[in-house]
């Protein structure tokens, strides 16, 4: 003989904490997306076969867009006001201690925008790395 229930048991899946769960993980992920980009100014980097990853220290971050308009640390800056304003940046640091100049040029600029540029890095006894983009 078989005995019936009255009542069936619905199989049920308990999804309350999902919520936080959910809103913590997109959270973090803008949070880490926003520190990801280094720079937010566009610029047309030249290309290079022999482009590598370099890993550094603290860096100074130095662009330069199509129309010559200089940004330090996505503020801009004129030309005049890069070498005091990295030499401020690197004052009281030795050699060791001292930051790369991160150089974003776009790739229509002519050479010798680049150069003056790479001149303030030799005159303040820095590193500048310019950036390329791979083929």
């Amino acid at each position: 003989m078989k005995i019936e229930r009255k009542r069936s048991r619905a199989a049920e899946v308990y999804t309350a904490s999902l919520n936080d769960i959910l809103f913590f993980l997109m959270l973090f992920f803008l949070i880490i997306s926003t520190m990801v980009t280094p720079m937010a100014i566009r610029v047309m980097l030249p290309k290079s076969s022999t482009s590598k990853q370099v890993a550094t220290k603290k860096n100074i971050n130095l662009a330069i867009t199509s129309d010559r308009r200089y940004f330090l640390d996505d503020s801009q800056v004129s030309f005049d006001d890069i070498e005091p304003a990295i030499a401020a940046q690197a004052a009281g640091l030795d050699d060791e201690q001292k930051p790369n100049i991160l150089l974003q040029a776009d790739n229509t600029l002519d050479l010798q925008s680049v150069v003056r540029v790479i001149d303030i890095g030799n005159r303040l006894n820095m590193r500048v790395i310019l950036f390329t983009e791979k083929e």
